[in-house]
């Protein structure tokens, strides 16, 4: 496990995950990872998780962690993460500096 400063967890998204977490009873983990896939190529997929693996990278805010795979570090170094509530639903967002475009519906990227 590696601290890292480039990926953020907005104060939101760590409220959110909180309440998640303690409604099912798990830590309060929530694993960002990154799949081939959606409309625009790369798709994030949100978890929670039970542990810290030994090859995640971790940011933290308010004793809630933020993980994700070196694997997937590279395609989202520098984003933030952020929980949204609009007319069009909940979700958690990713504001990815990395993504060259995007799809409309906001979960799936390209670089």
């Amino acid at each position: 496990m590696t601290d890292v400063i480039d990926i953020d967890l907005t104060q939101s998204a760590a409220t959110r995950v909180a309440a998640i977490a303690e409604r099912q009873g798990k830590p309060a983990i929530l694993r960002l990872a990154v799949d081939g896939g959606g409309c625009a190529g790369f798709q994030y997929r949100f978890e929670l998780a039970d542990g810290v693996e030994d090859d995640d990278v971790l940011a933290e805010r308010d004793g809630v962690k933020l993980v994700v795979d070196t694997i997937s570090l590279d395609l989202v170094r520098g984003c933030s993460v952020d929980f949204v509530e609009n007319l069009g639903g909940a979700a958690f967002q990713v504001n990815n500096p990395n993504a060259q475009s995007g799809c409309g519906c906001g979960t799936s990227f390209s670089v």
